[in-house]
C-alpha cells in the first residue's frame, strides 16, 4: 500500500504533467476512505521546492451537469466563502459557473464584489501550479462519462493541473453499455432489417442485435480513447482487508463492552466478510453498525445468552446485509421464512431430496456456516431489522424464546429432528427407532398439518430406499388418521402452496396425491372454523358496539369473504336496528372494499345477492320513510358490489 502512495506522490511532485491518473477499485473497498487518510494528508502537508500544494475534491455522484462540477470547484477554491457565503449559495440554486478559470471572477461579480475591493488575490486564485484536484465516483455521476472526461481534460491538458480521478471502472463498463438499452436494441433491429440481414442464419439474432449496437453505439471504445489521452497511469487500489477492518473495529473504542466483543471476534469478522466475495467495506461498516445495536438490546434482554448464540447472530447479521444489500438477492428470499426450525427444514429438503427450487438457501447455509457448527443459525429479527430497518421487539422474543425452550429441553419431538437434520446423521442402531416414535407421534395427532404432508414426503423417500420396512399403503394409512386427529388442535393455513414449496414436494407424484388431498380438504374445514368464528365475534356488535363493529371489520375484512360465513337474514336483522348513519356508513365501507378486493371475495358473493334479496322483499310492502329509503339505497350499494367482484 505504501508503494502505490509513493507512486501517486511521484506523480504530484513531477514538474510539469499533461495526463492525469486514475484510482481504480471496487464500490466500498475504501478508495475515499484511502484518499482522505492516505493521500490527502501527505498532499496537504507537502512542501516540494518551496510549494505547497492545494487539494480540491469532489464527488460526482448524483452530478446531473457539468455547471454543478464547476459550482464545486467554486465553492472548494474561492477565498470568498465565509459562512454567509455559504447559506446564501445552499438556498439560491440558480448560478451556473461556466470552468475553472473564469469561475472567481464571474462568481465575485454575481456577487457585486470586485477586484478593486481588493478581496480577491487574482494572481494566488488563478494559479494552477498548487492545485489538485480529485474527481471521486466517475461512474456514478448523471452526466455522460465522455462529456465528464472531455471536461476534466480541459485543467489537464489546457492548465497542467494535477488531477486524479477515482472511480470503479467494472461498473463505468456496464454502465456504457447498458445506457438506453432499449433504445438502442429497437435501433440496431431496424437497422439489421434495412440491409436485410435480420433473418439470415449465419449467426443467432441476439448475437447479431449485439455485434450491432456495439458498432452504432460503442461508447466503450470511446471511452478508452479519450482515457488514452487523458490517463497517463491507472493504479489498481487493493486494500489490506485485514489491516482496514481492525482500524473499523476502532470506531467502537467509546462502547468497550461491544469492541472487546468485536476485537474477539475479528477472524470470524475478516472470514464472513471474505465469503461475501465483496470487497465492499461500506456495507461491513454498516452491518457492524447494525450488529451493535442488536448486541446491546440481546445482552441487556437476555444476559445469559450463550457466547456461540452471540457469535452465530454476528456472522448472520453480516452474511444477510452483504447478500441483501450488495444486490447478490432480492429482499424476499427470506422474507417467509419465519424461525430457525423452518430454515433447517428448507436445508434438510433441499439435501436430502434434491430440492434445487431452495438452492439459494442451501448455498447461503454452506457458505457462511462453512466448519461452524451451530443449532441456531437463521434469527427472524435480525433479517426483518436488516431488510425492513425496523427492530421488531417482538420477533427478538419469539427467536429468543425458541433458543431458550431449546436448550432447556434438550430432547426435540422425533418428527422435528428429522425435518430438521438431515437422517444420515442419525446412527443405524437408532435410526428404526426414530421412526417408530414418529410413527407414534402421527398416530398421537401431535404433528400439525402441514408437517404430515412434508413427513409424508420423507417416509415415501425412505420406503423407496428400502430403508424402512414398512409398505407405502400402511404409512399411508396411519397420515391420513393422524392428520384428522391433528386437525382437531391445527390452524388454517392461507398460503398453502408456498409452504409445499418450500420442501421437495412434487404435487404431480402419485404417492403424493391422497395425502394432498385430504391436507386440502382438511384445511378447508379449518378455514371454515376459523372464518365462521371471526363472522359470528364481528357481526354480534351490530348494532349495539358499532365502533368495535368498524375497527375489526376494517382490520380483519377487507381482504376476507366474510360475508360467505353469515347466514345473510341474520346480518339484515341486525341492519334493522342499526341508525340510518350507520346504515349509510356500511355501505360506503363495502363498496370501498369490493373495489379494492373484489377478486378476494368473490366467495362471498352468494351471500350478498341473498342479503339484498332480503332487503328489497323486506322494503316491498313498507311506508316510505328514512329507514327504508335508506334500506333502499343500501341495496342499491349492494347491487353495484356485485358488479365488483
Amino acid at each position: 500500500m505504501e508503494d502505490l502512495v509513493e507512486s501517486i506522490l511521484d506523480y504530484i511532485r513531477a514538474d510539469y504533467t499533461d495526463y492525469a491518473i486514475m484510482i481504480n477499485g471496487e464500490w466500498g473497498s475504501g478508495k475515499t476512505y484511502f484518499w482522505n487518510n492516505k493521500i490527502r494528508k501527505k498532499i496537504d502537508s507537502m512542501n516540494f521546492n518551496g510549494k505547497k500544494y492545494t487539494t480540491i475534491y469532489m464527488s460526482l455522484y448524483g452530478i446531473s451537469n457539468l455547471e454543478e462540477i464547476s459550482k464545486k470547484i467554486f465553492i472548494e477554491t474561492t477565498q470568498l466563502m465565509d459562512k454567509n457565503l455559504r447559506k446564501y449559495m445552499n438556498q439560491h440554486k440558480e448560478m451556473a459557473i461556466p470552468e475553472y478559470a473564469k469561475t472567481g471572477l464571474d462568481m465575485a461579480n454575481l456577487f457585486g464584489i470586485s477586484a478593486n475591493e481588493g478581496k480577491i488575490d487574482y494572481g494566488e486564485f488563478f494559479s494552477t501550479d498548487d492545485k489538485i484536484l480529485c474527481f471521486d465516483d466517475l461512474e456514478r455521476a448523471n452526466v455522460d462519462v465522455i462529456d465528464i472526461l472531455g471536461y476534466i481534460n480541459n485543467f489537464v491538458e489546457h492548465d497542467h493541473i494535477k488531477t486524479i480521478i477515482i472511480c470503479n471502472e467494472k461498473e463505468l463498463s456496464t454502465k456504457l453499455k447498458s445506457n438506453n438499452l432499449e433504445m438502442k436494441t429497437f435501433i440496431a433491429t431496424y437497422l439489421l432489417d434495412k440491409k436485410g440481414e435480420l433473418l439470415t442464419t449465419d449467426k443467432p439474432m441476439v448475437e447479431k442485435i449485439k455485434d450491432q449496437i456495439e458498432n452504432v453505439f460503442d461508447k466503450a471504445n470511446e471511452y478508452e480513447r479519450i482515457k488514452e489521452k487523458l490517463i497517463g497511469e491507472t493504479f489498481e487500489y487493493a486494500p489490506q482487508f485485514d489491516y482496514i477492518i481492525n482500524g473499523v473495529l476502532m470506531r467502537y473504542e467509546a462502547d468497550k463492552e461491544y469492541l472487546r466483543f468485536l476485537k474477539t471476534n475479528t477472524n470470524l469478522i475478516i472470514s464472513t466478510f471474505n465469503k461475501s466475495g465483496t470487497r465492499n467495506l461500506r456495507i461491513l461498516k454498516h452491518s457492524l453498525k447494525d450488529f451493535q445495536r442488536i448486541y446491546k438490546m440481546v445482552v441487556q434482554k437476555y444476559p445469559n445468552i450463550s457466547n456461540r448464540v452471540m457469535q452465530t447472530m454476528l456472522i448472520f447479521t453480516i452474511a444477510v446485509s452483504f447478500e441483501i444489500k450488495a444486490g447478490k438477492i432480492t429482499k424476499n428470499k427470506f422474507v417467509d421464512i419465519k424461525n430457525n426450525e423452518e430454515y433447517k427444514s428448507i436445508l434438510v429438503s433441499s439435501r436430502v431430496l434434491m430440492d434445487n427450487s431452495q438452492f439459494y438457501i442451501k448455498e447461503f447455509d454452506n457458505n457462511y456456516y462453512y466448519n461452524f457448527k451451530a443449532d441456531y443459525k437463521f434469527f427472524k429479527f435480525i433479517e426483518y431489522y436488516v431488510r425492513t430497518r425496523i427492530f421488531d421487539m417482538k420477533l427478538l422474543k419469539n427467536d429468543m424464546d425458541e433458543i431458550q425452550k431449546s436448550l432447556e429441553t434438550g430432547n426435540i419431538p422425533a418428527y422435528k429432528k428429522l425435518l430438521t437434520e438431515e437422517y444420515w446423521k442419525i446412527p443405524d442402531d437408532e435410526f428404526l427407532k426414530v421412526i417408530n416414535n414418529i410413527i407414534k407421534e402421527v398416530k398421537n395427532g401431535v404433528v400439525n398439518l402441514v408437517d404430515n404432508v412434508k413427513l409424508y414426503a420423507y417416509f415415501s423417500y425412505f420406503i423407496n430406499k428400502k430403508l424402512i420396512p414398512y409398505k407405502l399403503q400402511t404409512v399411508k394409512n396411519i397420515f391420513i388418521d393422524g392428520m384428522n386427529l391433528a386437525s382437531k388442535n391445527s390452524t388454517y393455513c392461507d398460503n398453502i402452496d408456498e409452504e409445499l414449496e418450500k420442501i421437495a414436494i412434487d404435487k404431480n407424484q402419485e404417492d403424493m396425491e391422497d395425502i394432498l388431498r385430504e391436507y386440502y380438504r382438511l384445511n378447508e374445514k379449518l378455514k371454515e372454523k376459523l372464518f365462521s368464528g371471526l363472522a359470528e365475534d364481528i357481526f354480534k356488535n351490530i348494532p349495539m358496539k358499532m365502533e368495535i363493529f368498524y375497527d375489526k371489520f376494517d382490520q380483519n375484512c377487507m381482504d376476507v369473504p366474510i360475508f360467505k360465513y353469515q347466514d345473510p337474514r341474520l346480518i339484515l336483522q341486525r341492519l334493522l336496528f342499526v341508525s340510518n348513519e350507520d346504515l349509510f356508513t356500511i355501505k360506503d365501507k363495502l363498496i370501498n372494499r369490493v373495489e379494492k378486493n373484489g377478486s378476494k371475495l368473490i366467495e362471498e358473493k352468494e351471500n350478498i345477492e341473498i342479503l339484498k334479496q332480503n332487503i328489497d322483499e323486506y322494503i316491498k310492502d313498507k311506508t316510505t320513510s328514512i329507514k327504508t329509503v335508506m334500506l333502499k339505497e343500501f341495496s342499491k350499494g349492494l347491487e353495484y358490489t356485485l358488479t365488483k367482484y
